[in-house]
């Protein structure tokens, strides 16, 4: 394969890789794998939570597509295939463990239209604790935090605003 095809396969499957976690979030975290996922919608008690385990299952097939391309003879497609997979992994760990859930401690603040937006749905995702009723199940592409808004209004298993009270 030429360099510029893998490139682009490389690439695509970067972008793939958004639609493939917003249907393993909606369907599959939130539905049978909700017995791990849960630990992500309460406070964090430790390092490292349950939910956890989805970035070593996720992982696994990156590695072998790049253990295949590399070791294995399955062709130049299949490393760029995992490396794709791969970097949304990195861009995913980035934004959401380290900007997002501070699971390492920074001074990074959202400033940019984008940034503010991604930041804002993935919290309105958490304002949900129970496995049905949540908003915004991708990560990069995000719904406008006001329509949002206007979808969680009524709904069952909303976290208490800080500082509210009854």
């Amino acid at each position: 394969m030429p360099p510029i095809a893998l490139l682009l396969l490389f690439v695509v499957t970067i972008a793939l890789m958004e639609g493939f976690a917003y249907v393993m979030h909606r369907w599959v975290m939130h539905g049978p794998g909700w017995f791990l996922h849960a630990s992500h919608h309460r406070p964090r008690t430790g390092f490292f939570e349950a939910n956890d385990l989805y970035f070593v299952i996720f992982a696994m097939p990156s590695i072998l597509l790049l253990l295949g391309g590399v070791q294995w003879g399955w062709g130049n497609w299949a490393t760029a295939v995992g490396a794709g997979v791969a970097a949304y992994g990195a861009i995913y760990l980035g934004f959401h463990d380290i900007i997002v859930h501070q699971r390492v401690r920074h001074r990074y603040i959202a400033r940019s239209r984008y940034m503010k937006r991604i930041v804002q749905a993935h919290r309105l995702h958490h304002a949900v604790e129970t496995k049905a009723g949540a908003v915004s199940f991708g990560f990069l592409i995000a719904p406008h935090p006001a329509t949002l808004k206007r979808t969680l209004v009524g709904r069952a298993g909303l976290r208490a605003a800080r500082g509210h009270q009854e």
